[in-house]
């Protein structure tokens, strides 16, 4: 019975790790299916220095700020702001942070 226990958490465990490396490429790739044309206009000092001040620190706990400030900047794009609203991780290479940033 054991063996059969430590190999459904092994397939569990490599299930939730294949989640995760899922979510990382989403993030840095977004969606291949789904192109997103980001306008120049939405560079506003705001977006660009909150995008900046994350890709430095690699601490993504403002994406949400994000959202709101390329909103503000006249962003109408939903799955760019919610990409930034979102649970999924964020990283260095982010597709909407690199696209603030004119890193395309």
């Amino acid at each position: 019975m054991r063996g059969t226990t430590e190999a459904a958490s092994c397939a569990l465990g490599r299930a939730s790790k294949s989640a995760e490396q899922v979510a990382l490429v989403r993030d840095i790739f977004g969606n291949p299916f789904r192109p997103v044309t980001f306008s120049p206009s939405w560079r506003t000092s705001t977006p660009v220095a909150l995008a900046a001040q994350m890709y430095e620190s690699r601490d993504f706990g403002a994406m949400p700020i994000l959202a709101d400030a390329l909103q503000d900047a006249g962003c109408d794009n939903a799955d760019v702001l919610g990409h930034c609203r979102g649970d999924s991780p964020h990283v260095r290479g982010c597709w909407v942070v690199d696209l603030v940033l004119g890193k395309e």
